[in-house]
């Protein structure tokens, strides 16, 4: 599973950071930026799921799966 974040997007409600805080931080006006890549490990996917469904301005989009 890969995710973006789009910023202009974001509304600041740190719900992302919540689920999901290796992959997603809070700035000091408490807007949202991604960390690393985008790509999401197995172990992280139900995080990172759950920051993606409870998003809601609909900032982090779903780019596909990564297949190994």
């Amino acid at each position: 599973m890969r995710v973006r974040l789009d910023r202009t997007m974001c509304d600041g409600f740190g719900i992302c950071a919540k689920h999901a805080p290796e992959h997603f931080s809070l700035d000091d006006w408490g807007y949202a930026s991604m960390e690393g890549d985008g790509s999401v490990s197995a172990e992280q996917r139900d995080g990172v799921h759950r920051a993606l469904l409870d998003c809601p301005v609909h900032a982090i989009i779903e780019m596909g799966s990564e297949r190994g």
